[in-house]
């Protein structure tokens, strides 16, 4: 899929997509999920899910099976643990060509750089050139969780990540475990921000469990 493709598919999901049969953001046990990506999408078609991304930490291992590279419902994506501003951030890349050389070398060297918060916490990636990096292998790039940062202008800290490139903020979102203690604006902030600035509006469940269903997908709204 060419990037103009990939842009109007991710356009054209609405809200209710994301509560009913569209999940960007899960993880498998490639990194700190608790089952595998094949387990994820034989679930996700039993269920009818329209389109799934695994967005596992800093590795487009799960892509490398067959059955990924031709499922008509996936969208190849990983998540990139950054730093921006000194903030400690997510970057969701979506439709990235996993054989991409410049991709190879900002993904996870091994499993710890995937599968261990402590060592993904000493392994930042620095923001502007995971989103430069992103689009020249094809990709969109979007900020996940934006409410979970600890700034305190919001809106300003999404335009200058917009300045050096980045596309879309991740808007539907469940904001539940961890991320309700940590969640520092709220979702209508969020949504705004996205509307004012033209940005691409993704959603997902952010699953790490043991059983994939679409119930991951409620208390998506904004």
């Amino acid at each position: 899929m060419i990037r103009e493709e990939l842009k109007n598919l991710l356009t054209s999901f609405t809200e209710e997509d994301y509560r009913k049969n569209v999940d960007l953001h899960i993880h498998s046990n490639e990194s700190d999920g608790k089952i595998s990506p094949c387990e994820i999408l034989e679930t996700a078609k039993k269920i009818g899910m329209k389109y799934i991304s695994i967005t596992d930490h800093n590795t487009m291992a799960s892509y490398k099976n067959v059955e990924f590279q031709h499922s008509n419902i996936i969208i190849p994506a990983t998540e990139f643990d950054c730093i921006y501003q000194g903030v400690y951030i997510h970057i969701l890349a979506y439709g990235i060509d996993i054989n991409n050389e410049e991709i190879k070398q900002i993904i996870a060297k091994n499993e710890a750089e995937s599968k261990c918060k402590l060592t993904r916490l000493f392994k930042l990636r620095d923001s502007k050139k995971v989103i430069e990096i992103i689009k020249k292998a094809g990709g969109i790039s979007v900020l996940a969780h934006p409410a979970c940062y600890p700034v305190i202008n919001l809106e300003l800290f999404i335009k200058s990540l917009i300045e050096i490139g980045l596309e879309g903020i991740e808007v539907f979102y469940p904001y539940k475990r961890l991320r309700s203690i940590v969640k520092f604006h709220k979702r209508k902030t969020v949504y705004n921000i996205a509307k004012k600035y033209n940005l691409i509006m993704t959603g997902g469940s952010d699953f790490h469990g043991k059983i994939y269903s679409n119930f991951s997908l409620t208390n998506l709204s904004i």
